[in-house]
């Protein structure tokens, strides 16, 4: 009886998938709130919706990346954004293929799925972002949307992992 060959690793860890299901999450999360807001619920004619004291809906069409930063004016600006946010989108993929700890994966499949909500739907469709989450009561002056949350939450997430991962380094090198 002939030897099976060995069996070839995955080509992508459980890890991975896990991210890859977080971007697919926050996509739909975020694609469904706009769809939401801009169809039955129509924000863009209703103008400013309070809900809390601290919490409003406010329409704001954001032609820049996150909280408007580096607004894009004009067609150029528009698809240099989407291709620049697709090669990031594909480099994390790439990255996440690999991914072996929890947080990272977390992390990069926010950090995909708001890039993927964002900067390439919404600017695909729109030629801008759709923002709508208003927490200026409580002195947070920018609108802002679910990807961008998910963006802003992801680069956290692997800001605090490089940190501990330098203080665990630090403390093993001292032992």
């Amino acid at each position: 009886m002939a030897a099976s060959p060995p069996a070839k690793p995955s080509l992508v860890t459980r890890f991975g998938w896990m991210a890859y299901a977080v971007a697919a999450a926050v996509v739909v999360l975020d694609q469904a709130s706009k769809a939401w807001i801009l169809g039955p619920f129509d924000l863009p004619e209703r103008g400013v919706v309070e809900v809390l004291p601290v919490f409003r809906l406010s329409m704001v069409w954001n032609p820049g990346v996150s909280f408007g930063l580096l607004a894009a004016k004009g067609d150029l600006g528009r698809w240099l954004l989407v291709a620049f946010a697709a090669a990031v989108v594909v480099a994390l993929a790439v990255w996440a293929r690999r991914s072996v700890r929890l947080v990272s994966a977390l992390a990069v499949g926010l950090v995909m799925g708001g890039a993927i909500g964002n900067n390439i739907l919404d600017r695909v469709r729109f030629g801008a972002v759709a923002d709508f989450l208003d927490f200026s009561g409580l002195g947070f002056k920018w609108v802002f949307n679910v990807a961008d949350s998910a963006i802003t939450v992801g680069v956290i997430l692997l800001l605090i992992e490089m940190a501990l991962g330098v203080r665990a380094a630090e403390s093993g090198a001292r032992s």
